[in-house]
Formats: C-alpha cells, sequence, structure tokens
C-alpha cells in the first residue's frame, strides 16, 4: 500500500518538474520569437499568464506532495 503512494508520489513530482521545465523554455522560446515574428505585446502577456499559471499550478501541487510526505512520516 505504501510502496503504491510512494510511486504516485514519485509521478506526480515528475509531471510537476516536467512542467516547470515545458513552462520556461515555451516562455522563453515565445519571448525571444515574438519580436522577430512582430507579435503583439497582447499576446506576450497571453503567454507571461500562462506560464504564472503553469508554475502557480506546480507550486500547488508541490505544496500538496510534502504535505503528503511531512503526514505519513509523523
Amino acid at each position: 500500500m505504501s510502496g503504491e503512494r510512494d510511486q504516485k508520489q514519485a509521478r506526480t513530482g515528475r509531471v510537476v518538474s516536467l512542467v516547470i521545465v515545458g513552462a520556461m523554455l515555451l516562455w522563453l522560446a515565445a519571448q525571444w520569437l515574438g519580436p522577430r515574428l512582430g507579435l503583439e505585446g497582447r499576446y506576450a502577456l497571453l503567454i507571461d499568464f500562462a506560464a504564472i499559471g503553469a508554475l502557480v499550478w506546480a507550486l500547488v501541487v508541490t505544496l500538496q506532495l510534502w504535505r503528503a510526505r511531512r503526514d505519513k512520516e509523523g
């Protein structure tokens, strides 16, 4: 039972890390490509908000993982 929970938490941690890395890579690429493609500032703002949303989600899930592990230990 505990092994399954540990595997689920590890899988969730990997998903969180992929979301963080993916959001940052896409954000950096968009910041670099945007001016070169002549995109308007409102699109840059939309991309910024999408990256912030992904990072907030990752923070919330990370805190949930942390609390679950802390509750498991004691």
